[in-house]
């Protein structure tokens, strides 16, 4: 479960993210990527849309929803809560079971449990998304995007059509054209690095 706490309440944003223990790599080789997206779409998507995501070779971001329960025994925020704190502790601890059978190695894979945190504003949801899928240009492993094929920026574009995003959403984000809408939105943050203030600073609590 996160180290605080968190109500996850249903129809809402939330950012969640983590980081490899004493910021060491998570992913070694191209199939740890595609074994934790996996993982993702088995234990997450019951219980979460995803939006956005990106995995780095040291961490990773989630950009999700909260589902609406779809029966009465999913119904109270403890509960839906519960249910994602599972998911969540699932998706690790298999990760981390097949990353050190894998690499025969012992321990902790994970800087603790996943961080959570409520997007509450539009605006800064679009900006997490931007920043989310500019991350592996940011940190020099592409000089494009497109390029990094473990986000789903290239479904966001229109290029890959993967199971991991909820297009819908995009479409939301951006009426008109989203594809293109996001192409430049992405490009124009990664020549200016500009981001709202209470945005940055939060990010950088991650960093």
């Amino acid at each position: 479960m996160p180290r605080r706490q968190t109500l996850f309440v249903p129809g809402c944003f939330y950012h969640l993210y983590n980081r490899g223990n004493n910021r060491q790599t998570i992913f070694f080789e191209p199939d740890n990527y595609l074994y934790f997206l996996r993982g993702v779409h088995r234990y997450l998507t019951p219980v979460l849309d995803i939006l956005a995501y990106c995995l780095m070779p040291t961490h990773y971001h989630l950009l999700v929803r909260v589902r609406e329960a779809k029966t009465s025994e999913v119904s109270k925020t403890s509960e839906v809560s519960s249910a994602i704190s599972k998911a969540m502790m699932r998706l690790a601890v298999s990760y981390t079971k097949a990353i050190n059978k894998r690499f025969d190695r012992v321990g902790a894979l994970f800087q603790g449990a996943f961080q959570a945190k409520l997007v509450t504003a539009d605006v800064h949801l679009r900006h997490l998304c931007t920043y989310t899928h500019a991350n592996p240009v940011k940190d020099g492993l592409v000089a494009d995007p497109a390029d990094w094929p473990y986000s789903n920026y290239l479904e966001w574009i229109g290029v890959r059509d993967g199971r991991l995003v909820d297009r819908r959403f995009i479409r939301e984000m951006y009426p008109h054209a989203p594809e293109q809408a996001h192409r430049r939105a992405v490009s124009r943050y990664l020549k200016t690095r500009a981001l709202p203030e209470e945005i940055r600073l939060y990010l950088e609590t991650f960093e």
